[in-house]
């Protein structure tokens, strides 16, 4: 197995793929990549076994195939002292001896076998397609990625639900605190009505290896796994099984008294009241009258209290409602447009925070915070 390859192109797609590694794993070679040299290109492969990047890095030249694995730490660590040059590996696909020539310098470390590597989950032909960008791919995890849940008990609440049919493709999450559903209507589907949950890890690994622009992408999936690939990059994992919780019975359909108010103004009100309120519960209070919001916080404990004052369009009845503060503050600050509308109906009810005025006909967001009680 011999091929010359950038110092700097194999470091970088090396570090996205590494992410997928655990600390300790029950398989000891899962702490190795996988590296395939093949048809002038070099595959790298990582993996947890429920979760596998597999990156195409660009060889300058490729003399001999073969198969390796190497330790990922000792790899990369060396690969960062490295300065843009060409590397030539030239490995012993026997003795799983590699020997490294740079410019000025060689270099021998052992490997492991490429036999040993677990074999990893290449999806079936029975898959489901969607074709599709990155870009709306990442704009729906970035929406909604925050309000996923982290609960070992229930699995399903630890994921992006995806949600399709021919009129749009919706990512929805919630940790029974919060709920975000994002909706966007330009997604290319013509495979019908489908669902299921992207776990945490895959969700977040995608998050940051997903370009913002309009690369296409490729989403396979069946009723165990999900593929996808984009660029150079291709992700398998494995979904969550089980049913994601009815959570359209949650969104509340009549919300008479709604609001709208500038999103810096609240954010900035919030935060400034929030640093007096409660440390253990984060409450805030909202009192809604007229044209008018006032945030209040109180800790009995510490004889602190505040309250501010916030201008806003409103003629519906007064309402007194209390909200958990960093809850707030994570809904408001990933939501886009200059103002918000905030959509409320009883004390004891859900409120519903929307942005206003959207020149994003392609999409509907939908936040939802549950009440504390005042």
């Amino acid at each position: 197995m011999k091929f010359v390859v950038s110092s700097s192109e194999m470091s970088t797609c090396l570090q996205s793929a590494s992410k997928v590694i655990v600390g300790k794993s029950v398989m000891p070679i899962l702490a190795n990549i996988l590296l395939e040299a093949k048809n002038d290109e070099l595959y790298a492969t990582a993996s947890d076994i429920e979760t596998t990047i597999i990156v195409k890095i660009e060889l300058e030249s490729l003399e001999e195939d073969g198969k390796i694995t190497i330790p990922t730490k000792l790899l990369l660590d060396f690969l960062r002292e490295c300065p843009e040059q060409p590397l030539h590996f030239d490995i012993n696909t026997d003795t799983a001896t590699v020997k490294i020539t740079s410019e000025n310098g060689e270099y021998s470390i052992v490997g492991t076998k490429a036999e040993d590597y677990p074999e990893i989950n290449n999806m079936d032909k029975k898959s489901n397609v969607l074709m599709s960008n990155c870009g709306l791919l990442l704009d729906g995890i970035l929406k909604t990625d925050f309000a996923m849940a982290n609960d070992v008990h229930r699995p399903q609440m630890n994921s992006i639900l995806f949600e399709m049919n021919e009129d749009n493709l919706s990512f929805v999450s919630s940790d029974a605190h919060k709920l975000v559903r994002y909706k966007r209507f330009d997604s290319i589907n013509e495979i019908g009505t489908y669902s299921f949950m992207l776990p945490r890890k895959p969700a977040t690994l995608l998050k940051n290896i997903l370009p913002k622009d309009k690369t296409e992408l490729k989403l396979s999936f069946n009723t165990k796994s999900a593929c996808v690939e984009f660029g150079a990059y291709k992700m398998i994992c494995t979904l969550i099984d089980g049913k994601f919780p009815n959570y359209e019975s949650v969104i509340p359909k009549n919300n008479p008294k709604k609001a709208i108010v500038n999103r810096r103004d609240l954010t900035n009100a919030l935060r400034r009241v929030s640093i007096l309120a409660n440390q253990a519960s984060k409450l805030v209070k909202f009192d809604l009258s007229a044209g008018c919001i006032v945030l209040s916080a109180q800790d009995f404990d510490y004889s602190m209290s505040g309250h501010e004052s916030i201008t806003c369009q409103y003629d519906g009845e007064p309402i007194v409602i209390g909200f958990k503060s960093s809850f707030l503050l994570e809904i408001i600050s990933n939501i886009d447009t200059e103002d918000i509308i905030i959509e409320l109906s009883e004390s004891t009810r859900p409120g519903l925070f929307l942005p206003y005025e959207s020149e994003d006909k392609s999409s509907d967001l939908l936040m939802l915070l549950m009440p504390m009680m005042v």
